[in-house]
């Protein structure tokens, strides 16, 4: 797909205000789905399940069927809702959205309207770069996700030139809560980045909560980002676009950037911007057009008239307030302390986005030291090679496993590097992995010396300079010994030894 005409980043702020708002869709890991007894696949124990065999009659939308709320993903909603700093409604009520889903059998979808379960919120935020912003939540309302339609005989995986889709429906009926900022101002170019800080801030409350697997990678976690350029000094807020479900914080950062120089070229040459909905695409960094985007009025909601009023008592707020974990930001200092690092150590960490990673890995007996070493490094950079997100690659008993076998001399750095891959890969677990390869080190001395003796044996003019105190020289030896090991050394060991062998009598 072509790539629409773009306007300079800085030339566009200077032109425009760029005016963001993000709604973020949260599936709860509740047992069961939001209406009904159908399992959730939202939840690990059922994420992987031949199509269309998690569904009930409510499911399906057959006739006579009726819907009962999930108490559990009320009680999730409520947290959420808290922990975002929003108010609890006493009150609050389902309504039916009318419009064409495809992958909902009914053919609408049970959401809250004007009543939504919380309301008036804010977070707080912190960039890389240090700046910390309170992004202002509308509200945080409950409903039920859509099926999936896997389109089939076309070059995209899109509905554009497919042959025919089939439909899943196992996830119709997930529980979702959808959150909806109020439109942020002020954010200029920074706008991009406080997109996916936001979104990565959502993604620690909902696992602090353990509300959601939060995997963005398997639509757990989807956020619609919605842009709209003014021109500077003027009070009238621009026409929107709303690239719609970005599956990575990456991408949430991109999308966002493509539509300000978009919208900004668009908008210097005399035109204007069409209120749509828009498709992002990982491989060319660009968004396409959707649909003309609806408001309000053209979903015709109405109360749902199978659903009483969902009212929480206060005794039930009260408790899931007193349950409320650290809230992101006081995790992190307290962590940063805990740990010991420095702020620039510790900002790359927070800056990789992976800190509740690192966490688990330290609770899982790493040092802070050795799963910052390996979450912001090696794991970091197969996840950029492969355009992933690191959290989904591997997990944090793996990589605490993998830096406990380098701490027991087990494995080399470069060794593990080659284990480290091979879970990527899915071949099994660290240690899994080092019997199946060999790929432990050497640790029997007499094998060490019997390669140190032929290395020196064939560089005889090697030998001499480190006997006349040239001790540097023993690094053409150590790099034989390596080599002849296939890396299963401990090069520090091999050069001990190589120094005691070339200094014996």
């Amino acid at each position: 797909m072509a790539r629409a005409a773009l306007m300079d980043f800085d030339r566009a702020l200077e032109l425009f205000e760029p005016v963001i708002g993000l709604e973020v869709h949260v599936e709860l890991n509740t047992t069961t789905k939001m209406f009904s007894s159908a399992p959730n696949p939202a939840n690990s124990a059922f994420h992987i399940a031949e199509p269309n065999t998690l569904v009930t009659p409510v499911c399906l939308g057959l006739p006579g069927s009726l819907p009962v709320v999930n108490g559990e993903a009320v009680r999730s909603s409520i947290s959420l809702g808290l922990a975002l700093g929003c108010s609890i409604a006493p009150s609050s009520r389902f309504a039916r959205k009318n419009y064409f889903y495809p992958d909902l059998a009914k053919n609408y979808q049970i959401s809250q309207y004007d009543e939504p379960i919380a309301f008036d919120g804010e977070v707080e935020v912190e960039l890389e770069n240090g700046r910390v912003f309170q992004v202002p939540i509308e509200r945080a309302h409950m409903e039920e996700d859509a099926g999936k339609l896997t389109h089939v005989g076309g070059s995209t995986g899109r509905i554009q030139g497919a042959e025919y889709s089939l439909v899943d429906y196992n996830r119709a009926g997930v529980p979702l809560v959808e959150i909806v900022t109020r439109p942020i101002f002020g954010a200029e170019a920074d706008a991009p980045a406080l997109a996916r800080a936001y979104v990565s801030t959502i993604r620690d409350i909902a696992l602090s909560l353990g509300i959601s697997e939060a995997r963005m990678e398997r639509g757990n976690l989807r956020c619609d980002a919605n842009v709209s350029l003014r021109p500077r000094g003027q009070e009238k807020l621009g026409t929107r676009t709303e690239t719609k479900n970005v599956n990575s914080f990456r991408s949430i950062e991109r999308a966002v950037r493509y539509e300000i120089q978009r919208q900004a070229a668009i908008l210097a040459d005399g035109g204007t911007i069409t209120q749509e909905t828009r498709h992002w695409h990982e491989d060319t960094g660009a968004t396409s057009a959707g649909r003309p985007k609806s408001d309000a009025d053209d979903y015709r909601y109405f109360p749902e008239p199978d659903l009483l009023p969902v009212v929480p008592s206060a005794e039930l707020i009260e408790e899931l307030r007193a349950a409320l974990p650290e809230a992101p930001a006081a995790r992190r200092r307290r962590l940063k302390s805990e740990w010991g690092f420095s702020d620039d150590e510790f900002q790359i960490v927070a800056n990789s986005g992976m800190l509740n990673e690192l966490a688990e890995t330290v609770a899982a007996g790493a040092t802070p030291a050795a799963a910052r070493k390996w979450w912001t490094g090696e794991i970091a950079r197969l996840a950029n090679a492969a355009d992933r997100d690191a959290a989904g690659m591997v997990s944090p008993a793996h990589v605490a496993e993998l830096a406990a076998l380098v701490e027991s001399g087990t494995l080399t750095d470069r060794l593990a590097r080659q284990v480290l891959e091979g879970v990527v890969a899915g071949e099994g677990s660290p240690q899994q992995i080092v019997d199946a390869r060999g790929l432990a080190v050497v640790s029997d001395d007499g094998a060490l010396i019997a390669a140190i003796d032929d290395a020196l044996a064939s560089q005889p003019d090697v030998l001499a300079k480190i006997r006349d105190g040239k001790v540097q020289a023993a690094g053409a030896v150590i790099g034989a010994v390596m080599k002849a090991m296939q890396g299963k050394a401990d090069a520090a060991r091999v050069r001990e030894l190589v120094l005691e062998r070339a200094t014996a009598e």
